[in-house]
């Protein structure tokens, strides 16, 4: 398969890198987190929108740049690079995913401008237990005959101590397990019973618990088909987690870079470690993992955008690939740096406890494994 960006593509990522490397360092995601923001800088979200970051999914009738997913993967390999802590995950793939997959005309007129103009963050609620289960919701949301009222509560909701509204998964038919019988919708931040509980996490990114008691919402807020919300909510996840899968592929690459260079600068007994054969060894592994990463990850950017029908094991083939790499390549990193990697003062620690989030999201590596096996009819 030929991957090669166009003219556009290389302009967008030229501008990502650029940006997240001088305005978005590693060291302003300690400074944030040395300030208790839980990654939260209202005057990053700006020049995100600024620069179309949000919008390049949307298409250009609803105020976006419409590049499509390879373009977008630039953007987030960029931001796992300096482990950036913004809304773009959530927002500008899996809010404007799932609003541009399962959305009314209304729906769209009424909400991708706003997040494409950084004016709207989303967060999707999905999960219920400390493991990735989409079709294990137990949350309620019961026809009132007005619209729905929901009831129960979601773990870890990345993004959701920020967001302005949440995609709520909920279940409007059957048990908690059954791929039937589940709804998403749309409920605003401030919606009368919604509760939201700040998380502070190991990654500095942060998250929240979400609780909804009684949350009423009208029809015009359901996301997709009633009860058939697995149809939508499978293809949104999926865009997600080749996202993140491209964002876990800068954070591999830069902590590898960074160890790389350690080695040709580091002395021992009076020689670089980096001429050490069993050092060498290691580095070699994580090079050769690195290389295998980027190409599943590019078979599943493109697969996005063209609409081939193998996107899900795509999909999961990339999330566990780059969850393997980026554990593989953060453990390394620490270790090589020696004593050094071990204190808070190095960034050693930073990519390795942002490695162990990125990894469980949207589904840890074994549960993508067997995903894939299932697809394939294993």
């Amino acid at each position: 398969m030929s991957f090669v960006l166009t003219e556009d593509q290389e302009m967008l990522r030229d501008t990502a890198v650029s940006f997240t490397r001088d305005e978005l360092p590693v060291k302003h995601l300690r400074e944030l987190r040395d300030a208790g923001k839980n990654g939260v800088d209202p005057e990053t979200r700006q020049k995100l929108a600024e620069l179309g970051f949000f919008g390049v999914l949307i298409p250009e009738e609803y105020d976006g740049v419409g590049m499509g997913m390879v373009a977008l993967g630039q953007v987030m390999e960029a931001q796992g690079r300096t482990l950036a802590s913004t809304p773009l995950l959530q927002t500008a793939c899996i809010g404007a995913s799932a609003i541009l997959l399962g959305g009314t005309e209304a729906q769209k007129k009424e909400w991708l401008p706003k997040i494409a103009a950084g004016e709207v963050t989303t967060a999707l609620a999905l999960d219920e237990t400390s493991h990735h289960n989409p079709a294990g919701v137990a949350t309620e949301a019961e026809r009132d005959g007005q619209g729905y009222t929901l009831n129960g509560a979601k773990k870890y909701v990345q993004d959701g101590h920020h967001a302005d509204v949440f995609i709520v998964v909920a279940r409007t038919f059957g048990e908690a397990g059954d791929a039937h019988g589940l709804t998403l919708f749309l409920v605003p931040r401030d919606a009368k019973g919604v509760t939201v509980q700040t998380l502070n996490t190991v990654d500095s990114h942060g998250a929240a618990h979400l609780s909804l008691d009684g949350v009423h919402v009208d029809d015009s807020h359901v996301l997709g088909a009633p009860d058939k919300g697995m149809d939508l909510l499978e293809p949104v996840l999926d865009r997600g987690r080749i996202a993140l899968a491209s964002e876990m592929m800068g954070s591999s690459l830069a902590a590898f870079e960074m160890t790389h260079d350690y080695m040709q600068t580091r002395k021992q007994f009076g020689q670089l470690i980096g001429s050490f054969q069993a050092l060498q060894h290691r580095a070699a592994k994580m090079f050769t993992e690195l290389e295998l990463t980027k190409s599943c990850v590019a078979a599943a950017l493109s697969a996005v955008d063209e609409q081939r029908n193998d996107l899900a094991e795509l999909s999961s083939l990339a999330k566990a690939r780059a969850g393997e790499t980026v554990h593989l390549v953060s453990n390394e990193t620490v270790q090589l740096h020696g004593g050094i990697g071990m204190t808070d003062d190095h960034d050693s620690g930073f990519y390795m406890k942002r490695a162990r989030v990125q990894e469980a999201l949207l589904g840890s590596a074994s549960f993508h494994r067997d995903r894939f096996a299932r697809l394939n009819n294993f």
